[in-house]
């Protein structure tokens, strides 16, 4: 039986898996392995929700070994260390427990197809203090370690034993750190409901941004002008055109010498794909990134293919698919409909990808939802409040319901909405 990997159990990963397990897996046509560091999955766009506390990661996490049993694949536990292409193998680092014991030694999966699609991590761009100093939102501890942090200091403000303001500082003003900043004054609302003795203007929160807007995502300048707004009036310094130079314990250094002073420090700035792909054997960019076809197979080797953030994938006008969660999505889905003609027909034509720019959208928790959809279609559609957030919030839901089908999908859409009413607004423990 053909054996079909895929490394990176991300958005994309996960209904590329699913898809394939269902067309293959389930009706015996192939052997489908997903292997991904953790050992679940939830969507990255809201681990900020997840370091704020709005999300319960124990009612949003879908458990890959559980969920690959019902819907036709394997699981492993581990991260990729390298490739033998002659034995068509991948290898997986040994795997150890939180304090250090070997649980499993390292491995080999053998495989006919391999799928790379492990995302990206945050670009410190070298700038001296960033791994010391600031926190990062690549993965669901990173999230949950910061989720901590950031509780801890609230209860230090309410009891009294931290003086002044809460002084935050989010580099970044993408989609992840203005809805980051957002949920910070989500949370400070809700815990003064619950209790906490915080002042109103606790939080003495600054977001820093190289280029010249926040958002410089959405295409259009008055959505962008109207998230910069809505920041300015929850209170949030917004410092555009400035370069971070270095982060110490004190704050942030920025490139004309000042100063911007924070207890917290969250990275947001951009993201590069992970340094294990530059060893691997295969063509990469300067970033990192694999060097791939619009098919998505890599340049390197026809039977490896790559999506998403840590793939350079181009388009006919000599650019590069930008690193978008459409663009992975879309990606990885057609790469498992060029695999199922593959196994059918090693030399089948496979189908290539055309970009096509969906829209974009910013959730600045409860306050207001911006976007744009349909971008590519005469500028595209501007919507703004409850519009936009429900279309926010389908994209989400669509998620679900590609993982789980849509009779249980809805079902565990339901009972989400069910717990938003029953309970708290805010995960504190």
């Amino acid at each position: 039986m053909k054996k079909i990997v895929v490394v990176g159990g991300g958005a994309g990963g996960m209904e590329l898996i699913t898809k394939l397990g269902k067309t293959l897996g389930k009706k015996g046509k192939a052997e489908i392995t997903l292997v991904d560091i953790a050992n679940h999955h939830i969507w990255k766009p809201l681990l900020h929700e997840l370091a704020t506390g709005s999300l319960d990661e124990g009612t949003n996490a879908v458990d890959y070994q559980v969920h690959g049993a019902n819907k036709g694949y394997l699981y492993q536990r581990g991260a990729l260390t390298g490739i033998d292409r002659e034995n068509r193998q991948i290898i997986l680092a040994p795997l150890y427990s939180a304090d250090g014991r070997l649980i499993l030694d390292e491995r080999r999966l053998d495989y006919d197809y391999l799928v790379i699609g492990i995302g990206a991590i945050s670009n410190d761009f070298g700038i001296p203090g960033v791994k010391e100093h600031a926190f990062t939102l690549d993965l669901t501890e990173q999230a949950m370690i910061l989720r901590e942090r950031i509780q801890d200091q609230f209860m230090q403000h309410a009891s009294g034993q931290r003086q002044g303001k809460m002084k935050v500082a989010i580099v970044g003003a993408g989609a992840t750190g203005v809805e980051m900043a957002a949920e910070l004054h989500h949370m400070t609302q809700t815990l003064r409901k619950y209790g906490y003795k915080l002042e109103q203007d606790l939080l003495d929160l600054t977001i820093v941004e190289a280029s010249d807007s926040v958002m410089p995502a959405l295409p259009k300048s008055d959505l962008r002008q109207s998230v910069h707004d809505k920041l300015l009036e929850l209170g949030v310094k917004v410092s555009t055109s400035t370069m971070v130079t270095e982060v110490t314990k004190q704050g942030l250094t920025t490139k004309d010498g000042q100063l911007i002073e924070a207890d917290l420090i969250v990275w947001a700035a951009g993201v590069k794909a992970p340094e294990v792909l530059a060893t691997l054997g295969l063509e990469v960019n300067r970033a990192n990134q694999l060097m791939a076809a619009d098919t998505g197979r890599t340049l390197s080797d026809d039977r490896i293919f790559t999506f998403g953030d840590c793939a350079s994938i181009p388009q006919e006008d000599g650019s590069f698919l930008p690193p978008r969660g459409q663009t992975a999505r879309q990606v990885a889905l057609m790469i498992g409909t060029n695999l199922t003609r593959l196994l059918k027909d090693p030399n089948a034509k496979l189908d290539r990808y055309v970009y096509k720019d969906l829209g974009s959208f910013v959730n600045l928790a409860h306050f207001n939802t911006v976007g744009n959809m349909f971008s590519f279609f005469h500028g595209g559609l501007q919507l703004v409040g409850c519009p936009a957030r429900f279309v926010y919030a389908s994209l989400y839901r669509r998620h679900i319901i590609s993982l789980h089908g849509p009779l249980k999908g809805s079902m565990i859409l339901m009972i989400h909405g069910l717990n938003r009413l029953l309970r708290p607004q805010l995960k504190l423990w």
